[in-house]
């Protein structure tokens, strides 16, 4: 250990593990370590379930009716991964993909060249090719609730037309406001139809096509992936293409724009420490952290048992460096295991519920990822459904009732209220770059945005993909195939 580093990261939640492997392929000498025997840090995958009792203080042990211990891989942080931006992609396998008309594939889901729909995770995973270390299935629907029920987010014209969620005037406003949004091109003006979209804000659009509240709840919320109303007041364009975007992934998938990983989450950090080893990455868990040095106001090095690692730069989770970051506010995750598939879901093995703020009174959003035996994350017949919201009150159980009466009758909960933390300063001077907490919603993008940042941070340039592919006929990474 007592070696110089270029870049040293402590904690392997899945931000770190990223910058990780990006690092390495872009030539840096890395030192990865994890004061924890496992990877994933609060993005691990939690096997098998008495681990779980025993991570919330349980006294009891599982019961006989959860099956297998070993058969559990329950996510800590629940969050699926978005599929959006149309790209050509070799070698992406999912499994339960209705897009037959798209892809020819053999029965054992061999490698596939596949036009898939990519958010930033996702192109992440491909650009730097991790994706050949994991198998992944489509999120069966996507659901918004209303008025205590939930109903399937419509998202092209012919759903608009056939949803229970609107009355017969708002579907046809709703479908002209669809088909303004699948025609819309930036380039050209002749389909803007008297939107600007550089200065009509979100809400002006909304007022052009007559629409009600509980629409603009659902759009901005369920298929914009907002969690605030924050974008009413701001130009309309970036909303207009994350519907399109969503529209367009829907269509290419015919269930739902997510993607979620075999084994849980926590097989993403590991696929990316992965990456960083091939690459000449050093990786060190169960390595107690005592002291980050410094001098000078820069950090020199990482001491561990005596030993001190030296390097010209540090990334690290908030967790390492406590005078470093502050507290942004709190979030409130309850894993519930169900014996049952979510009602009014079509009998879904997976799925996303969003419960938008103003449909019950709070200034952000409820969500609900749930995903099952399926995914081999549970036990046969056995389903995991995560209620996940930002703290508002003294009473955070109480704000998440109208998550977990959908979900009734529930086994088993486990209830964590976590602190946000974010760092207090950009780290050019001291050499040293917190990541932020994980959020309350149920996609990456904030989590790639933050690893973006990071980067910038860094290297002072613009995070650019092409910098994370894989060198061909690398002298540490494997041929291209």
């Amino acid at each position: 250990m007592d070696e110089e580093y270029d870049v040293i990261v402590l904690g392997t939640g899945l931000t770190e593990c990223i910058l990780s492997g990006i690092m390495s392929v872009n030539g840096k000498k890395v030192l990865h370590m994890d004061r924890n025997p496992y990877y994933g840090g609060e993005s691990s995958s939690i096997t098998p379930l008495e681990e779980l009792y025993k991570r919330f203080n349980l006294p009891d042990s599982p019961p006989e009716s959860m099956g297998r211990g070993r058969d559990w891989n329950v996510d800590l942080i629940p969050k699926f991964l978005m599929a959006n931006g149309q790209s050509a992609i070799p070698g992406f396998v999912f499994e339960g993909m209705n897009i037959s008309d798209t892809l020819t594939t053999d029965d054992k889901m061999q490698r596939v060249f596949v036009c898939v729909i990519v958010g930033q995770l996702v192109k992440m995973l491909l650009y730097t090719e991790v994706t050949r270390y994991l198998d992944f299935k489509v999120v069966e629907g996507s659901f918004v609730y209303k008025g205590g029920k939930i109903f399937k987010v419509p998202s092209t014209e012919t759903e608009a037309l056939a949803s229970n969620l609107m009355g017969m005037f708002e579907k046809r406003r709703f479908r002209k406001f669809l088909v303004f949004v699948a025609n819309f091109d930036e380039n050209d003006p002749k389909t803007f139809e008297g939107v600007d979209p550089k200065t009509t804000t979100m809400r002006d659009v909304y007022k052009k096509f007559d629409l009600g509240q509980d629409v603009i709840d659902f759009t901005g919320h369920a298929l914009a992936l907002y969690r605030t109303d924050d974008y009413l007041d701001v130009p309309c364009l970036e909303t207009i293409n994350r519907i399109k975007l969503y529209s367009e992934s829907l269509a290419r998938y015919g269930k739902s724009p997510y993607l979620y990983p075999l084994y849980g989450l926590g097989e993403l950090p590991q696929g990316f420490a992965r990456l960083s080893a091939i690459y000449g990455g050093t990786y060190m868990l169960n390595k107690p952290v005592d002291e980050i040095v410094m001098e000078g106001g820069h950090v020199v090095g990482v001491k561990s048992e005596g030993e001190v690692a030296r390097c010209k730069q540090l990334i690290c989770d908030p967790s390492y460096i406590p005078d470093r970051v502050r507290k942004a506010g709190q979030v409130i995750r309850v894993i519930c295991v169900l014996s049952h598939p979510i009602k009014n879901t079509n009998d879904a093995n997976s799925c996303q519920i969003i419960i938008p703020q103003n449909q019950v009174n709070r200034n952000s959003d409820i969500y609900v990822c749930m995903i099952s035996y399926a995914h081999n994350v549970a036990a046969q017949g056995k389903y995991i459904a995560i209620v996940s919201t930002t703290v508002e009150t003294s009473e955070p159980e109480t704000e998440i009732e109208p998550a977990l009466e959908l979900l009734e009758p529930i086994d088993k909960k486990f209830v964590a209220i976590s602190d946000l933390y974010e760092p207090t300063d950009d780290g050019t001077e001291s050499q040293v770059f917190a990541s932020s907490s994980y959020d309350a919603t149920t996609h990456f993008e904030t989590t790639c945005n933050d690893i973006k940042d990071i980067y910038k941070r860094m290297t002072g340039s613009d995070f650019d993909f092409e910098n994370m592919k894989r060198k061909q006929n690398d002298v540490f990474g494997e041929d291209e195939q």
